[in-house]
């Protein structure tokens, strides 16, 4: 997997970008200036990040896995530590499936019944692959959804969901976070 250097993701336009961010140069970026990008994160090879009107924003020391997509009109948010494994899918986004209204983003928008929200990605969540994650979300602090979930509504701190809708299926442990404040503290990192 080749990344861009330094100068090429200056170049692409972003509206931030951190040190250290590893970007596959076959990764697909639309509308870059709406998109933050912070210190250390990584994406990889064949993913998508379309960012609307509200944009994406991405923390330090998150991780994108290959074959992600990132798309909506929404806002989209992951926060430090969070990473999303291959094939998730980030909507900010969906039309009207019930037939009252036209689909498909070819169709003019007077003909369509598209509904967008924030989808909001908490410190240290982490989703397994597979997974879908639809509009008006929010994973509080510390979710893991498993593998080939769907999150359709808003998921409790320190939470482990899975299935089809997503369920809690138990607790997850807290040691992340003193985890994270040793690292913090010895790479110098400041709040």
């Amino acid at each position: 997997m080749a990344f861009l250097t330094q100068d090429q993701l200056i170049a692409v336009g972003f509206k931030s970008v951190g040190k250290g961010v590893l970007l596959s140069e076959k990764a697909s970026i639309y509308n870059p200036g709406a998109i933050s990008v912070g210190d250390h994160t990584r994406i990889d090879d064949f993913c998508i990040l379309s960012a609307g009107t509200g944009g994406i924003a991405l923390g330090r020391y998150v991780h994108i896995s290959c074959y992600c997509s990132l798309i909506g009109q929404g806002r989209i948010v992951m926060e430090d530590f969070s990473g999303i494994s291959s094939r998730v899918s980030i909507y900010s986004s969906t039309d009207d499936f019930s037939g009252a209204s036209m689909t498909n983003s070819t169709v003019p928008n007077k003909f369509k019944n598209v509904k967008s929200g924030d989808v909001i990605l908490r410190k240290h969540v982490v989703v397994g692959c597979g997974s879908v994650i639809m509009p008006r979300v929010e994973l509080g602090e510390g979710v893991a959804l498993g593998a080939l979930t769907f999150a359709n509504r808003n998921c409790e701190a320190f939470s482990i969901y899975a299935g089809h809708p997503a369920r809690k299926i138990g607790q997850r442990k807290r040691d992340m976070l003193e985890c994270e404040q040793v690292f913090t503290r010895e790479c110098g990192l400041v709040e």
